[in-house]
Parts: structure tokens; sequence; C-alpha cells
């Protein structure tokens, strides 16, 4: 999170809105599930395209399907099979909030992710 030293609402969410791009990244920090907190030892891991994660919060609450996309810029994940229905009937992906969802799956095609990860595979 963004370190602001005043309490107030509105400098809360302008200091995330101003957030330069290194600090928007741990905004997409998500929970692990249990077995994958046994396993690594950690609590939070940033969401990658192609992990597996379970929503737990809002209208699509207890499904699951593999990360589509990411957007840094607004803190958002899409996840296959998550849509809205538009008014026309079209269906288009729905933008989720990482801390809205729990990671039961990881992709470990980079080196980089599994030596954060401790080297466990």
């Amino acid at each position: 999170m963004v370190r602001v030293a005043s309490s107030q609402p509105r400098k809360q969410r302008k200091a995330r809105y101003d957030a330069p791009a290194h600090m928007r990244s741990k905004f997409l920090n998500a929970p692990l599930s249990d077995a994958l907190k046994e396993k690594y030892t950690k609590k939070t891991l940033r969401v990658v395209k192609g992990d597996t994660v379970k929503i737990t919060r809002g209208d699509h609450v207890g499904e699951e399907g593999v990360v589509d996309g990411v957007n840094t810029g607004s803190s958002k994940l899409l996840v296959h099979g998550v849509t809205s229905t538009k008014v026309d009937g079209t269906e288009v992906p729905r933008p989720i909030d990482a801390s809205k969802v729990e990671i039961t799956r990881l992709k470990l095609d980079d080196k980089r992710r599994v030596e954060k990860l401790g080297g466990k595979e």
C-alpha cells in the first residue's frame, strides 16, 4: 500500500490513484489458498496471467477460473468465465479487484517467481 501520513480517506484514495507504476504492482497481491500457504509459507502473492483463482466476494462468489489479463492501471483482473451481460445481450469480461480473489494454482514458468517462493515448485 502507498504510505501516506494522513488518515483522511480522500488523501488515501488520491495516493492510490497517483501511485507510480512500481507501487501499483503491489495492489495486485491476492491471498493464497490454505494449501499454497502451507507449501510456500507466504500469505499473499502478486497475481499474474495464467494463475488460477477462486472468487471470494461479489456476484460471482465461488467461481474459479484462469486469469486472462492483469490491468496494473486500474488494479483489476480479468478472470476467464466471469462476464457481465450488457443491455444489448452481449457479454463482456468483468474486471475484479485482486483482493476479492484467492489464488488456488500458481503459474510457475517464471524462474524469478519460483526463486521468490523459495525455490519450491
